[in-house]
């Protein structure tokens, strides 16, 4: 029987499209349950505040539905208009995160009011909107690394082609970000680590890299005080549990009471005013809680499916910039999941990431289904699958209103600039 369904697990994974529908799965699965903890989680302290229970999870429904709008244009992209703006991004990224520092430093770290824009350390405020630079500063460094990084070519085995002009823009956007946001530093670092070993970047510079960014990341958590008290903290949450160590503590209790099966949707008792940011930064304590470890295994399960699939997409793309941006996304995924999970559970320092797709939070969740987005365009662009929708040749109708035709695959024949090129080695 084992060998039965081995064998039927492998048929639906070798179908043309398989890679397509297992993200549009996980990530439609991950969203959904991230809609209902948020309304779960929010619905107390919405109620209390505003008389409506619905009033928050209505803000992130809403941003859901803009996040879902953009997976749709995103997904209709073709590579070379990822490629193109890239730059221009990246460039608007690094504005707005400067915009954001020298705004807390003027205002002592506090943020303050320029010509209408607000600030405060992470946020910038347009009238009722609010958006995190470091969101998509992610997306930004994504772009431009793989785009550099195909366009060298075999010129990735040499520090000073790295070193100029990639090494100091990526640095230094990393410390622009990291200023007021350590952890979605930390992200962006894996991220871009990976994506250099991804695309065959010898080992010696990964080390020393690696070893810039432990120190660079050393000197932000001293230069912060309260970044070292979170650490202390994290070692021994029980000596800090009127300050630091609160939230640990109140996460743990929510761990600890949601047992195997957990309390039941909705009926958490933590988010009463107990665990703060329930909806945020320690959703995953309420998911324990409410839906007990069978409920955490799920989310874990569908993690692990996600970024299966990416890098799926990433091994099975037959081109440089697909496969390293691919790699890229489910690194960054993963690394921001890992990050907030392991927070939550007490395995490493909390940094305050959101968990994607799940927690509340709408810049967060409008990038990482615009990134979806982009993975599914790569997806329904691999070989088999591109093959195979156009052997289908969908009408105008449906070509129009979800997806163009990928484009068609190469041939022996062609030239293939990718397969020759070391940036293709794939993860």
């Amino acid at each position: 029987m084992r060998s039965g369904f081995t064998e039927m697990l492998r048929g639906l994974l070798d179908r043309p499209l398989a890679s397509y529908y297992l993200l549009l799965s996980s990530a439609g699965l991950l969203l959904t349950i991230g809609l209902v903890m948020v309304f779960s989680a929010t619905m107390v302290e919405s109620y209390e505040a505003t008389g409506n229970a619905f009033a928050v999870i209505l803000q992130q429904v809403i941003w859901a539905v803009v996040g879902l709008v953009c997976f749709w244009i995103a997904q209709r992209l073709p590579a070379r208009t990822y490629r193109a703006v890239a730059r221009p991004l990246l460039v608007i990224a690094i504005l707005l995160g400067l915009f954001l520092v020298v705004m807390s430093i003027a205002q002592n770290g506090s943020g303050g009011d320029s010509g209408g824009i607000a600030t405060d350390n992470l946020w910038i405020h347009i009238g009722p909107v609010q958006f995190q630079p470091a969101e998509i500063a992610k997306f930004a460094l994504l772009l431009w690394a793989a785009d550099s990084l195909v366009r060298l070519g075999p010129r990735i085995a040499s520090w000073r082609d790295l070193a100029i002009p990639m090494f100091p823009i990526a640095g230094s956007l990393m410390l622009i970000i990291g200023y007021a946001d350590l952890g979605t530093m930390l992200i962006i670092v894996a991220m871009f680590i990976g994506l250099l070993w991804a695309s065959g970047v010898p080992l010696r510079i990964l080390g020393v890299l690696f070893g810039t960014a432990l120190a660079g990341s050393v000197l932000l958590i001293a230069f912060e005080g309260y970044r070292m008290e979170r650490i202390i903290s994290f070692s021994r949450p029980e000596d800090f549990a009127d300050t630091w160590g609160y939230q640990a503590i109140q996460g743990y209790y929510a761990i600890a009471d949601g047992g195997w099966f957990g309390l039941g949707l909705g009926e958490s008792r933590q988010k009463w005013d107990w665990l703060p940011n329930g909806h945020n930064d320690f959703i995953f304590a309420l998911i324990a809680e409410e839906l007990g470890v069978v409920g955490c295994l799920v989310i874990l399960a569908l993690f692990a499916v996600f970024v299966y699939t990416g890098f799926r997409i990433a091994r099975r793309s037959d081109d440089a910039f697909r496969s390293l941006v691919a790699a890229g996304v489910t690194i960054w995924i993963a690394g921001q999941a890992f990050i907030n999970i392991g927070g939550v559970l007490g395995l490493i320092p909390m940094t305050g990431v959101p968990l994607p797709f799940i927690s509340d939070g709408g810049t967060a969740l409008v990038v990482v289904l615009a990134a979806v987005g982009m993975l599914a365009g790569f997806a329904r662009a691999e070989p088999d699958a591109a093959q195979a929708l156009r052997a289908r040749n969908p009408s105008r109708l449906v070509r129009l209103l979800w997806a163009p035709l990928p484009p068609a695959p190469r041939t022996e024949s062609e030239p293939d600039s990718a397969k020759s090129d070391p940036t293709t080695r794939k993860t």
